[in-house]
């Protein structure tokens, strides 16, 4: 088959996770023998994207914001465009604020979902002639709801079944103003149409959109993320020093304000004089005045000599991170729709803690490797990892179950052949 995935990215300047889900579905589809097309829009997905480096990064990031906001770009030359969308332009685009905030961007994000009647028409029948000169597609996946203004013309255009991915859309649009918010949530609802099927990650992600974006259960089909359990290193967590980590963008949504005074409380405790507490990442331009306080709380605590914030997240970074650690927690503050950094914590065997929120009591019920705790507060935090720091014998059984768990549950190469069959279904039923 061939099958063209439409993904957003970030630019590299932060832990991403869903571009690492789309990115390894991608490679799990094509070590299957399909062809798979990344097609990344508004930035790269990654700093060092080795991949497809032929194919252009459409809808790029400054140009669309330039060309809704200020009437004179809308008809600049081409090589404003060209100068724009560069590589350089772009990578320095995902670290500046604002980049990652639905704040300021309504307009924007309404726009977008219009599709052929937004500003960005133009962006749009530039990927549709690209698509149908460089690719003949047996289905289009685009990365989330909030790209269904895109789904209509390529359907009408390039005759295939759309698929659409679903995962955490209520983070960007209800951080909106609460009467924009709402004409987004209308608006998304009018596009499912578009659709042929929609793709939860989690059983709670499923539940919770259904209304909200007004799709049939019959049109949704769940599909867990995922990872390669041969691209991390297992050791029983047991063995390790008693490091704690958290992976994922260094801000305050993702919780880093909850683990870090859990972490001060954690330190007062007897018998933990070992613990550390390791960092990464990444952050945007947004995030500098919350991890400035971050460190001033850190020092007041007399803590800095146990706190190591790691700047690069990507490639052997990431592994070098993965194998310090013993246990990681990300307790993101309104939960999520799954959180791919857990599997890649699970993977290397590193047992997980988590709030009782989103789909994070899913995931460990499934994978039996972390523990829930139930308020998301830094006094239930440190209890809980007070009592795993404490017991290397349960450490040591969690550490088992969680790699076990990717390799029979979160395995991606299981995940992509049910994938390929629901592609497949999607183009029997769009035949």
């Amino acid at each position: 088959m061939n099958i063209i995935h439409i993904i957003p990215g970030s630019g590299g300047s932060f832990y991403c996770g869903n571009c690492l889900r789309d990115s390894k579905l991608f490679e799990a589809i094509r070590a299957e023998g399909h062809d798979a097309i990344k097609v990344p829009m508004y930035l790269p997905l990654f700093a060092h994207d080795t991949i497809n480096k032929e194919i252009p990064v459409f809808y790029g990031a400054i140009s669309i914001y330039l060309k809704q906001n200020f009437r004179l770009f809308r008809h600049a030359p081409a090589w404003v465009d060209n100068l724009l969308n560069s590589g350089p332009m772009l990578r320095f685009a995902a670290s500046m604020a604002n980049s990652t905030r639905a704040t300021g961007l309504e307009d924007m994000t309404i726009s977008m979902l219009l599709g052929e009647d937004g500003q960005q028409k133009d962006e749009l029948e530039k990927m549709v002639h690209w698509l149908e000169t460089h690719i003949k597609p047996d289905v289009i996946h685009i990365s989330n709801a909030l790209l269904l203004g895109l789904a209509h013309k390529l359907k009408e255009r390039l005759k295939v079944p759309v698929v659409c991915s679903l995962q955490d859309e209520d983070v960007w649009v209800d951080d909106m103003h609460p009467e924009m918010a709402a004409k987004v949530w209308r608006l998304m609802c009018e596009k499912t149409k578009d659709v042929d099927l929609f793709i939860p990650v989690s059983q709670y992600f499923e539940s919770f959109i259904k209304d909200r974006l007004c799709i049939p259960e019959d049109k949704m089909q769940i599909l867990h993320l995922g990872v390669d359990p041969e691209d991390y290193q297992f050791s029983d967590a047991s063995g390790r020093a008693r490091n704690i980590g958290f992976l994922s963008r260094l801000c305050r949504d993702n919780g880093l304000e909850i683990l870090i005074d859990a972490f001060i409380l954690l330190k007062k405790m007897d018998g933990l004089d070992d613990v550390r507490l390791l960092l990464t990442g990444g952050y945007t331009a947004d995030d500098n005045s919350f991890i400035k306080e971050q460190k001033k709380k850190i020092h007041k605590a007399g803590l800095d000599d146990f706190v190591e914030i790691i700047h690069e997240f990507e490639g052997d970074e990431r592994k070098d991170f993965l194998s310090r650690v013993q246990l990681l927690s990300v307790p993101v503050l309104k939960g999520e729709a799954f959180g791919i950094y857990l599997l890649e914590a699970m993977a290397s065997g590193i047992p997980v803690v988590q709030p009782a929120l989103g789909a994070f009591p899913e995931i460990i019920e499934k994978s039996g490797g972390g523990v829930i705790y139930p308020n998301n507060t830094p006094e239930e935090l440190a209890v809980a990892l007070s009592n795993l720091l404490g017991d290397r014998q349960k450490i040591s059984e969690m550490s088992t179950r969680a790699r076990k768990s990717t390799e029979e549950t979160f395995n991606i190469h299981l995940l992509a052949k049910r994938l390929i069959s629901v592609y497949r279904l999607g183009v029997h039923t769009n035949s």
